[in-house]
Parts: structure tokens; C-alpha cells; sequence
């Protein structure tokens, strides 16, 4: 929502709006000119505007109920994405059940260093942007098409990438992969005849899917592959092959298997869009990762805190596969689930997810606005958990200041600490070096 807002403002557009709480993103949007109301109440809503409203808003919200009451055109947020991807660009979007911020960011990010000028609109802050949106006058378009809520069928773009396709958001796919492939039969089916379809070649479900024009890439069968990779300490470096023939060798420094996927399918978009590969591909080697993602957000005595936005059984794994790079060091995983309705779908693939680790904490569960369910906790997981593996486990209830209040006291010198949700557990490395600094100053 961020991301559309800063969208409209760079197109002179005046934008109003609320949120629960403040944040840096909303700091940002002040600075470009938007009235932001923290909580939501009537008086926050113009009389003669439009309104925009996510999935995670419901219909009792105060600002969306007025807004009905006066027959104001109300957008749901792919509506107005779906809008703006309409414009005389060429259209990028990356989908799939994981990796499409991470696409979609780490293409916008080489684009824009290359001089190609994009405009984009992607789920995660670009750290060396210090971004999550733009408008500009370039070629392309880039955006992160999300699927979670069906919405993907609203778009049509030139180059369409599909990274994987796993069952998630079960609470809306209620058949499971059987209405997830379905929805992204039909999201395929509304594009043009000469657009590009990519898809993952080493997913076997998404072979599944037809479109008019499909391209594939993967690590072994497919138009695109990468071959020769190699996983140093500071980086990973790969040939990447087109149909055959030797396309160009990339370096990356972002870890795990996964990112070179993700950087494949960079790659063969932007070389189907008509990019000149050999200029964007040494800012492959630059870009860090998207905000969210494996970020390193605090040290202190020793102690490293690093922050990702893995909420489902599958990202955690290769999340805690980048850890492997912290040779004998205790590496500690702080879960907060996300969303109650994913804990009781994926259940047992979560107890088999926190491999490799020394210790879990499992946090309460971050509602994202949906009701509890009875049986499904937090503490009730971390029992199961402790039952089900040999790793140290443990429950910490209360907000994330409390979690941080409990894990402080049993860190030691060289711990990897790695918080993983989509939720407010983003804040536990401000609030551990919160407590570092406070027994600084009560020493002193």
C-alpha cells in the first residue's frame, strides 16, 4: 500500500490515508506530501476521493463503511496496481508462492543502476534504493504480482515470471493446489498471445500450467540454466546458459541455492524484455538483498541479529540454509508464526522446518487480523515441537519487547540470533540492542 502511495504522490496526485501505527514507511510518505491518520476512524475519510483498501482491511473498518454510505469508487489495491501496469510500459511481473520480492526488487534494482530508468512498485524495501516504489519516464514497468487473495487474474504483463507454486494461504485456496493452479490458469490465460510466460523448470507442478508462449529456466533442463555454481563464503558465482549456448557468467553475493533461482529468473526476464545483459550484470553483484530478507539488523558483544520475512515452512528452510555459513557459532531461530489459519494448514511441515538450528524460540502468533483458533498457539506448537525434534526449544509469550526481555539473558558471545515472520517480530533486533545499551548504561 506504501508502495502505491508513493506511486501516486510522484504522479501529482493527492493521497490521504490510515494506518494502525507509525513507521519509517509512513515517515516517507509525509515527506513526499501525504496526510497519514494513525487509526482508523470516519473523520479520517474526504468526502469526494477514492478510496484504495487492502484484503487485510474488513468490511466492519469505520473509513470503508462511510466511505459505502456515500457511494464513494472503492479500489481494491490490485485494482489501482492492475491500473497503473496499464500505462504505455512494458509490463515485468513476478509471481509464485516464494522469491517474487526478491525478483522483483533485484530487477528493479539492476534496471535502475543500468540507467534504464524503471518504474516499479515491489513488496519490500530496496535497501541501497532505499525504496519500494517509483515512477518514472523509462521502458519498463516492474511489479510484484501477489496471489495470496486471487487478485493476480487482474493482470496481464508482457513478461510474466512464476517462481514455485506451493499450497499457502490455504484460509482462500480452499482446495488447495487444485484452486492455487486454477487461479494461475486463469491469470495466464488474460495475457497477450505474444507475451512470455517464465516459469520455474525444476517445480513440477508448475508444468501443469499452459499458456501460449512458456519459457523455462532451472538448474538442469530448460532454456535457461545455470551451471557451474559455486558457493564461496562472500559470494556465489554461476554460468548462465541459453538454450544451450554460454548467455554470461554471473556473481552474486546473496546465500543459498534459492537465490541463484531467483537470480536465473532475473536474468532470463530482463534478457526476453531486450536488456542488455552485459550491462546489468555486474550490479548483480551488488545488491544485497531486499529489506526483510536475511538482513542483518543489529550486533552487539559479539551477538549478530538478523531479520527475515519467512513465514512459511519452505522459506525457513532456505532461510536457516544461508546460516550454514556460520562455521561453529550457535545459531538461534526466533519464530513468530504468521497468521492462524497457516499454522494449522502447514503444521506438520513447519515441525519439520527449523533443521540445522540450535535452539527455536516460537513466539504467540501474529493474527494479521484473523480470529483466533481454538487448539492452534503459539505454546502449543513449541510443545509439539520440543516432541518432534532434538533442537532446543522454547515458548516466550507476549509482545516482541517481552520475547527480546527473555531471549536477552541467555545470549553469549558469537550467537547468530535470526528472527523469522512477516509480523511485528521485525522489531526484535531494536529492541535487543534497546537492552544491550540499557545494562551499558546502568554498568556505567
Amino acid at each position: 500500500m506504501s508502495g502505491l502511495a508513493k506511486y501516486l504522490l510522484e504522479n501529482g496526485c493527492e493521497v490521504s490515508g490510515s494506518d494502525i501505527k507509525e513507521s519509517k514507511y509512513i515517515d516517507k510518505l509525509r515527506k513526499l506530501g501525504a496526510k497519514v491518520f494513525i487509526g482508523h476512524y470516519e473523520s479520517n475519510l474526504p468526502e469526494d476521493c477514492v478510496v484504495v483498501a487492502s484484503t487485510a482491511i474488513r468490511e466492519d473498518n469505520p473509513e470503508l463503511q462511510k466511505a459505502k454510505r456515500l457511494g464513494l469508487t472503492i479500489y481494491h489495491r490490485s485494482d489501482l496496481l492492475a491500473e497503473i501496469s496499464m500505462q504505455d510500459k512494458f509490463f515485468i511481473g513476478f509471481s509464485g508462492t516464494h522469491g517474487k520480492t526478491t525478483t522483483s526488487g533485484l530487477a528493479s534494482y539492476v534496471l535502475d543502476l543500468t540507467g534504464y530508468e524503471p518504474s516499479f512498485v515491489v513488496g519490500g524495501i530496496i535497501p541501497e534504493l532505499g525504496v519500494n516504489a517509483q515512477s518514472t519516464n523509462g521502458k519498463y514497468f516492474v511489479a510484484e504480482l501477489d496471489e495470496s487473495d486471487g487478485t493476480i487474474v487482474k493482470y496481464a504483463p508482457n513478461i510474466c515470471v512464476i517462481n514455485n507454486l506451493e499450497p499457502d494461504h490455504l484460509d482462500f485456496y480452499k482446495d488447495g493446489m487444485k484452486s492455487l493452479l486454477a487461479t494461475f490458469e486463469k491469470f495466464i490465460s488474460n495475457i497477450k498471445e505474444d507475451s512470455i510466460v517464465l516459469i520455474n523448470n525444476d517445480c513440477e507442478v508448475l508444468k501443469q500450467l499452459h499458456a501460449h508462449k512458456v519459457m523455462t529456466f532451472g538448474l538442469n533442463d530448460a532454456d535457461y540454466t545455470a551451471k557451474n555454481i559455486v558457493f564461496n563464503q562472500d559470494c556465489t558465482t554461476f554460468d548462465v546458459y541459453f538454450k544451450g549456448e554460454l548467455l554470461t557468467s554471473l556473481s552474486i553475493i546473496l546465500k543459498g541455492r534459492h537465490n541463484v533461482y531467483n537470480s536465473l529468473a532475473v536474468i532470463a526476464s530482463l534478457h526476453q524484455s531486450g536488456v542488455d545483459i552485459e550491462k546489468v550484470k555486474k550490479h548483480f553483484a551488488t545488491f544485497s538483498g531486499m529489506g526483510r530478507r536475511f538482513q542483518k539488523v543489529g550486533e552487539f558483544d559479539g551477538i549478530s541479529v538478523y531479520d527475515d520475512y519467512a513465514h512459511h515452512p519452505t522459506e525457513i528452510k532456505a532461510t536457516l540454509s544461508c546460516a550454514e555459513s556460520f562455521k561453529n557459532k550457535r545459531v538461534i531461530a526466533v519464530f513468530q508464526p504468521h497468521r492462524y489459519t497457516r499454522l494449522k494448514n502447514l503444521w506438520n511441515d513447519f515441525l519439520n522446518a527449523f533443521d540445522g538450528v540450535d535452539e527455536v524460540i516460537i513466539t504467540d502468533v501474529y493474527a494479521a487480523s484473523e480470529d483466533p483458533i481454538e487448539g492452534i498457539t503459539g505454546e502449543n506448537f513449541a510443545n509439539e515441537l520440543k516432541t518432534h525434534t532434538d533442537i532446543n526449544c522454547k515458548y516466550i509469550s507476549g509482545d516482541i519487547k517481552s520475547v527480546a526481555k527473555g531471549l536477552f539473558p541467555l545470549l553469549e558471545n558469537g550467537d547468530i540470533v535470526i528472527g523469522l515472520g512477516a509480523g511485528t517480530i521485525t522489531s526484535l533486533g531494536k529492541e535487543l540492542l534497546a537492552l544491550n545499551e540499557g545494562l551499558a548504561n546502568a554498568v556505567n
